[in-house]
């Protein structure tokens, strides 16, 4: 059983980033704030990041299930992602997105996403009424953080505030970045859990097979366990570098890591903390370079 807890879908791109549009130009690429970047892969040329396609991806890669977060760059992708889950709800959990007009929703989804190192008009611990209202609902919270230690006290306090919360803390708590590992330390919190989307953006330089980002998953472990640790692929921004497959098997083929922690890691801790059920089983394909 493998789960991805945090990728990406969209219909139209129409986001923002330091106050500048980002929207698609044909081929993959973007106009990201007025530098061109290949946003996706360049097969996807229409501009449309959407569910089949991501269906088809987790299907030859044996992807049981999955979680579609969202991130200000994409623009709001609410509507898309109801429409997403209806079609696939034994595949998909979703999140709506907080934006900072404290605009958010709350019916239909599974979580809520914050993007918490992007905020410029509030701070973190201003948002209990957001974690309140999660909770009530039974929601989970997704949240990309600050680097390093910046906004860590806070959401410790919000934590404290909410301790039976679900909390996902996102890209392996920005893992090349000093301080790291004090995300990390909030996951010895009881409800408090990290995921890895975007840890092969973060050790591109590495590259594959990463084992710098195979050696960080073990110290993280080392701090609040195996247990609270997500794999995450941050699709189809990663997939400008490297398959599908190629984003979990690098953990697969891991001699470093156990097989009970590759369980932990790939599926099983995704399951219970994101709630999935009776997923389907999903066939080996043979490919055409086999």
């Amino acid at each position: 059983m493998i789960i991805d807890a945090h990728l990406h879908l969209w219909d139209k791109q129409h986001g923002m980033v330091n106050g500048k549009p980002v929207v698609d130009i044909g081929g993959g690429k973007s106009d990201f704030g007025g530098v061109i970047r290949q946003m996706m892969p360049a097969y996807m040329d229409d501009g449309c990041n959407n569910v089949e396609r991501l269906i088809a991806n987790m299907n030859f890669a044996q992807v049981n299930g999955a979680v579609v977060t969202q991130e200000y760059i994409d623009g709001n992708q609410d509507e898309y992602l109801l429409e997403c889950k209806a079609k696939y709800p034994d595949r998909l959990r979703i999140c709506s997105l907080y934006e900072e007009n404290n605009n958010y929703r709350l019916d239909g989804f599974d979580g809520i996403k914050i993007c918490a190192g992007r905020l410029t008009k509030v701070k973190l611990g201003e948002l209990s009424d957001l974690f309140g209202k999660a909770y009530e609902k039974d929601m989970f919270i997704s949240i990309d953080m600050a680097d390093g230690n910046a906004q860590v006290a806070e959401l410790q306090k919000l934590i404290d505030e909410y301790p039976n919360l679900r909390i996902a803390i996102g890209h392996f708590g920005m893992v090349t970045v000093e301080g790291w590992q004090k995300q990390i330390e909030l996951a010895c919190n009881k409800n408090v859990y990290v995921e890895s989307g975007g840890i092969t953006w973060l050790f591109n330089s590495e590259f594959y097979p990463y084992p710098s980002a195979v050696d960080a998953i073990l110290e993280a472990k080392s701090i609040c366990g195996m247990e609270k640790l997500m794999w995450g692929s941050d699709y189809p921004r990663t997939m400008t570098a490297i398959t599908y497959r190629m984003s979990q098997d690098f953990i697969t083929k891991s001699y470093k890591m156990t097989e009970t922690d590759k369980k932990l890691f790939l599926g099983e801790n995704a399951k219970n903390f994101y709630r999935f059920d009776d997923m389907p089983e999903i066939p080996y394909t043979v490919h055409m370079a086999e």
